[in-house]
């Protein structure tokens, strides 16, 4: 510890973060405490206890100076603790801060206002150079006070009437400049070939060049159609982000009356716009779609921002149905045992520590619903084994080019990653290893399947090996 913490806590001036009771190893975290584990990077020079406690200061009820108003608090309560730091293997110079906060300290129910202080002023703080938050416990008490998903995986099931399988979509290309009808189209066409979904993308909102509720009349047109020639269950993403957050209800309000099971909103209208969204969702009985869009200013890069397993947290808290999650296989950014572990996050009730998925806590759901972790950019019909593989039945796997850039069509292109999907469900149903024997059974299955064969011919050679940026600090452990 700091020299400086010597000093008695009173002692009027410049303390250290650490002399003021931030920093307490012998600490043991209560059940009911948030607990958030921070990668810490100081400055040259700068004690790394004493930048710990520095963030536990500053993202709970310290300032730069000790103040006697303090005496008019439980200070002890309200201040949070760090109770550990640990040098990051392999990562000189960074460390792993575990804070705990008082459940008192935050409002119940918000996850504005849970921000507001865990990534609040700390991260513009002098005497680091970068900070991460890399995980974060929720107690089950403070889960207890969100609705969470305004409906979850079990009851998507059943609004759709799809069980056993991932369920497939795709985004409508090119995002921009299509008019309302020709927009009308590509649903129609995607749906009819086999797609359970199509979707807006993040940046379609109410241009110019097509405005929402043309987009909407003729999108529904599209769904209504191919629901009555395929004889299932449609859907397509209306976007409804706009202006404010009264617009999105009008944009909302406007889908459910012509029919629609879904709408969609995008990260970038904020955590209060999202939990609002999410209560009109339940209100109204309609699926909610989560685009992650502009999560990766701030989950991608290693040593600053916030890993994208806590945002996942906080979209579970707040309540949607569907969240993008990666792929590992496709265009962007996924280590594969980084992304498992924000599947895990999304879907099961409980999660055990697991460093080796870059999970720091053990988290209990209390049964609020799983969200549908989306995987989406860059896959196509010659992967369908490995995502089935590494993502299970309950996803939504979204081929955009890959239906949409179909040599013979959009609806050759459904017709191909419907046919993949159900070929290597089958397989992996009789107990078939997908991975060794996946591109295999596609092949032979492709020669009855004409779509599929051109699909195969066009992308099946298509990867996107790059190094993940955000991968598990881990260590392995030999074992006999």
């Amino acid at each position: 510890m700091p020299e400086a913490a010597a000093k008695d806590r009173w002692d009027p001036g410049v303390q250290s973060y650490a002399g003021m009771g931030y920093w307490n190893p012998d600490y043991e975290p209560k059940d009911t405490d948030v607990l958030a584990v921070y990668r810490v990077k100081p400055q040259e020079g700068v004690d790394p206890v004493e930048a710990s406690a520095a963030v536990a200061g500053e993202s709970s009820t310290a300032t730069w100076t000790v103040v006697w108003t303090d005496r008019l608090t439980a200070h002890d309560l309200y201040q949070a603790k760090c109770y550990r730091v640990d040098e990051v293997p392999g990562r000189p110079g960074e460390y792993f801060a575990y804070v705990a906060y008082d459940m008192d300290l935050f409002e119940e129910g918000s996850i504005t206002n849970l921000t507001s202080s865990i990534i609040g002023n700390v991260f513009g703080f002098k005497p680091l150079t970068a900070l991460r938050l890399e995980d974060m416990r929720i107690p089950v008490a403070y889960v207890k006070t969100f609705h969470g998903p305004p409906h979850g995986i079990v009851m998507e099931r059943e609004y759709l009437n799809k069980y056993g399988r991932p369920l497939l979509g795709a985004t409508v290309k090119p995002k921009l400049g299509l008019s309302a009808r020709n927009y009308g189209r590509v649903i129609y066409e995607a749906c009819r070939g086999g797609l359970d979904f199509t979707k807006d993308d993040e940046n379609i909102n109410s241009q110019p060049f097509m405005r929402w509720r043309d987009r909407y009349l003729f999108g529904m047109e599209g769904v209504n159609k191919a629901m009555a020639e395929t004889g299932e269950i449609k859907g397509h993403y209306f976007n409804v982000t706009a202006a404010t957050l009264e617009e999105m209800y009008e944009r909302a309000d406007f889908a459910k009356e012509l029919g629609s099971v879904v709408v969609m909103m995008d990260l970038t209208v904020g955590y209060t716009a999202m939990q609002s969204m999410s209560n009109w969702a339940r209100r109204n009985g309609v699926l909610l779609h989560l685009h992650r869009a502009g999560h990766a200013t701030y989950t991608r890069q290693k040593t600053h921002g916030v890993s994208f397993r806590v945002l996942a947290k906080w979209c579970r808290l707040i309540g949607v149905d569907h969240m993008h999650a990666g792929t590992v296989v496709g265009k962007l950014e996924g280590d594969p045992a980084t992304t498992r572990g924000y599947y895990d996050t999304l879907r099961d009730d409980h999660i055990p520590t697991n460093l080796g998925n870059g999970i720091f806590f053990d988290q209990h759901w209390a049964s609020i619903p799983g969200v549908m972790p989306v995987a989406s950019g860059g896959i196509h019909a010659g992967q369908m084994h490995q995502l089935l593989d590494l993502f299970g039945d309950d996803a939504v796997l979204q081929f955009g080019g890959g239906t949409i850039g179909h040599p013979l069509g959009i609806a050759a292109g459904a017709e191909a990653n419907r046919v993949a999907l159900e070929t290597v469900v089958k397989a992996r149903n009789e107990g078939r290893d997908l991975l060794r024997e996946g591109p295999d059974i596609l092949r032979k299955t492709a020669e009855s399947c004409k779509p599929l064969e051109v699909a195969l011919e066009t992308w099946g050679d298509v990867t996107f090996d790059y190094t993940s940026t955000d991968a598990p600090d881990t260590v392995a452990t030999p074992t006999a």
